[in-house]
């Protein structure tokens, strides 16, 4: 399998894009990711990570008809490949694989053993 280069936050754009299904678009993108990480995060920095994304055949997307609300401007439209999906599964394996290997260690905080 190619090299899967994918940044923390790409990964969490291409999850949201994922989650959102039809309706991925910049500012929707970017409220999803606020909602479920409690970050603030930046407009520019979400179109930029979508355009690496797609730029890496992860994500391709479609330019929707003009809205009266948006002053007639179009929303563009984000979907993920066969690609993308791919890559999502490796990250997760790769995460498992690497969780799966830490000792289980007895520091006194069995309290926190559920979390």
């Amino acid at each position: 399998m190619q090299r899967i280069n994918l940044g923390e936050f790409e990964e969490l754009v291409l999850l949201v894009v994922a989650i959102l299904n039809d309706n991925a678009y910049g500012i929707s993108v970017m409220e999803e990711i606020e909602a479920q990480t409690e970050r603030k995060i930046n407009i520019s920095a979400v179109h930029s990570a979508l355009d690496r994304l797609e730029s890496k055949d992860f994500l391709k997307s479609e330019v929707g008809g003009a809205t009266k609300e948006r002053g007639g401007r179009r929303k563009r439209f984000f979907t993920v490949t066969i690609a993308g999906n791919k890559a999502l599964n490796f990250v997760r394996e790769q995460r498992n694989r690497l969780h799966e290997q830490i000792p289980n260690i007895d520091f006194g905080l069995n309290q926190y053993a559920s979390i």
